[in-house]
């Protein structure tokens, strides 16, 4: 599946017999091609990532038939350019390799890559330093054979992607990978399950925005507020009026308290965490906005970020950004009256949150969203992808502050809202058009625009300008399946572009 465009384009016609290659430079760092390789059939493995021992590698490298090997001159691959080489795809009916060489100009040093590599998902580049000097940059590659295409992208140590960001940024300049239904990676009724992995790997591969059900109880609220009973309320993950797991009931508690761990591990990061009320709970939702205030958030204060406008990374830093998703208002279940709490308070407001829509805006004005769900067909994924490609491009509208002082487009004051884009969608009466079975077509077809139409002028559905080609956040399902985390990777490369304008 390729990406939806508004009309019809001309790189869609490439040649059927021996296309050339293009490479998109999605670095801060020129890059010239400076040597092609063509290597023998027999050298190429078809295994899965299985790495061999050092000393069986080099006597494999040494048992290899020759290759033929070509100087290349004049492929300039500047930051963030597209470069249509003379260099012939290699021929996949042969299984034939090629090997790339790169050439950093500023240190002569060089990077080689090798396409087809052994799996579909990313390769990451081979340093080859100068005069044994150590080399500190890390390049990823992710090959696009069905369009003669290769994108190259600064590695991220995916743990700590922030860590290298302008804390003076605000949040909704950042490219953010976020999940659908994050916990749901457990045994459960079909379509309740969204995600292939649990909350820790999605943290350690990147995923900064958690999107959170729960189901409420009635509250009693207790007669000394300052200090509530112990323990606290359980409040159990859902999606819809489903339990998440089969095997038992899983509470946000147990998940905040990998939350803080984390965050105590990785104070460069921030996690956004939004919150929903869902499920047969009796509870309203100021039964649920006074159980999160008492018993989870004042407890644990310095752990989190509460107010009510989009904070910048520096703020946010090894904290949870509360996104909220109920209101403060609604009277509670309770015998007893429970006044509503302080919005400023309780975190960013997302309680009137457009529902089903290619784009809407949250009645606080805070955070517009594509959220299209209501795919009933294999035939409507087609319009579900093209709304996410529409909802990244308005993302990458924007232009932010940065430490020269540069004044954003909405004011010092007003940074623009956080965009966040949902690529799930579900039909629980349709067995192919479960979460899953959507991500498989989904998520490739976003990692193929985001490697080739993203950020480049008129190559977006709307031909937008392209600002800061910032992605907003992007909440995915099903990433981290079999270890590919490419879409994740991919967002977190076009944080990258926001180094330029230092």
């Amino acid at each position: 599946m390729g990406f939806v465009f508004s009309r019809p384009a001309a790189a869609a016609a490439l040649p059927t017999a021996h296309p050339t290659l293009t490479i998109r430079n999605l670095t801060i760092t020129p890059l010239e091609l400076k040597q092609v390789e063509h290597l023998d059939s027999r050298r190429h493995s078809h295994e899965p990532d299985a790495p061999l021992p050092l000393a069986a590698a080099a006597k494999h490298e040494e048992e290899q038939p020759p290759s033929a090997k070509h100087d290349i001159a004049g492929v300039i691959l500047q930051p963030f350019s597209e470069c249509h080489t003379p260099v012939y795809m290699p021929d996949s009916a042969r299984h034939e390799q090629l090997r790339l060489t790169f050439e950093d100009p500023s240190t002569g040093h060089l990077y080689s890559a090798e396409i087809p590599g052994p799996s579909r998902r990313s390769i990451v580049l081979q340093a080859h330093p100068k005069d044994g000097e150590a080399e500190t940059k890390e390049f990823t590659a992710i090959y696009l054979p069905q369009h003669a295409y290769l994108a190259l992208f600064s590695s991220a140590n995916l743990s700590s992607w922030m860590s290298t960001l302008d804390p003076s940024l605000p949040l909704s300049a950042l490219s953010i990978p976020g999940t659908h239904n994050s916990p749901t990676c457990h045994v459960a009724l079909p379509s309740v399950r969204c995600q292939a992995v649990p909350i820790l790997d999605q943290l350690n591969n990147g995923v900064r925005f958690l999107d959170v059900r729960v189901s409420c109880p009635v509250y009693t609220p207790p007669s000394n507020p300052e200090k509530p009973p112990a323990p606290a309320p359980e409040l159990a993950l859902v999606h819809s009026a489903f339990p998440i797991s089969l095997t038992g009931p899983k509470y946000l508690s147990a998940l905040l308290t990998t939350l803080h761990h984390f965050l105590a591990t990785h104070p460069s990061e921030t996690l956004l965490l939004s919150l929903k009320r869902e499920g047969t709970g009796r509870g309203t939702d100021a039964d649920l906005s006074h159980i999160l205030h008492t018993h989870y958030i004042r407890p644990h204060r310095e752990k989190w970020y509460t107010n009510p406008t989009i904070p910048t990374l520096a703020q946010a830093r090894g904290r949870i950004i509360l996104v909220r998703r109920f209101r403060l208002d609604n009277n509670s279940s309770s015998s007893a009256p429970i006044p509503p709490l302080d919005a400023a308070e309780m975190g960013i407001d997302g309680s009137i949150w457009p529902d089903n829509v290619a784009d809407g805006t949250c009645g606080s004005g805070t955070i517009r969203i594509q959220d299209y769900y209501g795919v009933n067909s294999g035939v409507e994924i087609q319009q579900k992808v093209r709304f996410a490609q529409e909802g990244l491009e308005r993302a990458a509208q924007g232009v932010h502050a940065c430490t020269a002082g540069e004044v954003p487009r909405g004011g010092p004051e007003m940074p623009p809202p956080l965009f966040i884009n949902f690529l799930s969608a579900s039909n629980f009466f349709n067995a192919s058009c479960w979460p899953d079975r959507i991500a498989v077509k989904i998520n490739p077809s976003m990692i193929e625009y985001l490697c080739m139409g993203h950020g480049a002028p008129v190559k977006g559905p709307g031909e937008l300008d392209i600002g800061d080609a910032a992605t907003g956040i992007v909440v995915t399902d099903w990433v981290g399946h079999h270890g590919d985390w490419d879409l994740v990777r991919c967002i977190v490369g076009w944080n990258a572009r926001l180094q330029l304008r230092r």
